[in-house]
């Protein structure tokens, strides 16, 4: 289609935002799941969050995390991971993870619930973040949550978002990502924000803004601002297989985009992914068993069109056979 890109990177957020409203699970289980998500050929994984185990004691396993996809190969998906604070950021890149995100909400409401600081305090953070993994070789990624909107605050000011967004790169960001966080967000609204930030921001039309985007489906517009996003022009998106996830300090949100829909979605349309379909939805199988419980993910439940409701096998093995034949 005429303005599309031709690719599209999914980070696959499932092991941090699918699973941080869950009861703690063994580390064995996630790391299951972490060779599921690599089979599917995703290129970038989101691996965990370094932050408070008293806060979200979900991702107390941080470090156990971090060393298991250390024995992965080099040709593998990247690795990151989220951070609240500077602390944060050097347990993380003590752990050997350089690529780090880090969240400034745009509403002082957010911010407070998250990180008991307001959005100017958690702004003015980013460069002690940015020193730290900078210092190690790496790169920062500041994730603006409630871009839209916020549970406490109601809609935000437009202009809110884009002075963080613009205050993060000042401070050390090398990229950013606006985030739905509540899941409340429409297509023109979408396209509206994306396409003022990239025109404001960007250092010219022809070098513009490395910018993503993290969409929550609570209210079922999801994907369809997913792919408002990527009609103004975004190429990296975040979601988490089956459709997992929340927000634990924002009430009432609810699950991710779910990552199988959006290759389906992409892939159908001629924007390539890299990722596989089948691996995917077997991935999304493996952490509905997981959990123990059904996902939001509808493309499970049905299966890929085009070959028909088919079984969903959890076994690693069978996948590789499966991809190897």
């Amino acid at each position: 289609m005429d303005g599309l890109p031709q690719r599209v990177s999914i980070r696959e957020v499932g092991l941090r935002d699918g699973l941080q409203n869950e009861a703690p699970l063994p580390t064995e289980a996630k790391v299951r799941l972490l060779e599921a998500l690599a089979s599917t050929g995703v290129p970038r994984i989101e691996l965990t969050a370094f932050v408070s185990p008293r806060a979200v004691p979900a991702m107390a396993d941080a470090a156990a995390m971090a060393a298991a996809a250390g024995t992965f190969r080099d040709d593998g998906p990247e690795f990151s991971a989220l951070v609240a604070s500077p602390g944060g950021a050097r347990r993380a890149v003590d752990a050997g993870i350089t690529t780090v995100e880090y969240v400034v909400s745009a509403s002082d409401g957010h911010s407070r619930a998250n990180v008991k600081a307001t959005t100017d305090e958690a702004l003015a953070r980013t460069s002690g973040v940015a020193d730290i993994v900078h210092g190690a070789g790496g790169r920062l990624e500041v994730i603006i949550a409630t871009a839209w909107d916020c549970p406490f605050d109601g809609p935000t000011d437009p202009d809110r978002t884009v002075r963080v967004a613009a205050g993060a790169l000042a401070l050390g960001a090398d990229s950013l990502a606006v985030a739905d966080t509540i899941g409340t967000a429409t297509p023109g609204r979408v396209t509206a924000l994306i396409s003022r930030i990239r025109v404001e921001l960007s250092p010219s039309a022809a070098q513009p803004i490395t910018l993503g985007a993290h969409f929550h489906n609570t209210r079922g517009a999801g994907l369809a601002c997913a792919w408002a996003a990527v009609q103004a022009g975004v190429t990296q998106l975040d979601a988490a297989v089956g459709g997992f996830g929340g927000c634990p300090f924002a009430p009432g949100a609810s699950g991710n985009i779910a990552t199988e829909e959006l290759v389906y979605l992409l892939d159908d349309s001629g924007i390539a992914t890299g990722i596989d379909l089948e691996a995917a939805l077997a991935a999304a199988a493996l952490v509905e068993e997981i959990v123990g419980r059904p996902g939001a993910s509808n493309l499970l439940r049905a299966g890929d069109r085009k070959r028909g409701r088919t079984p969903v096998s959890t076994d690693l093995n069978t996948i590789a056979s499966d991809a190897a034949s």
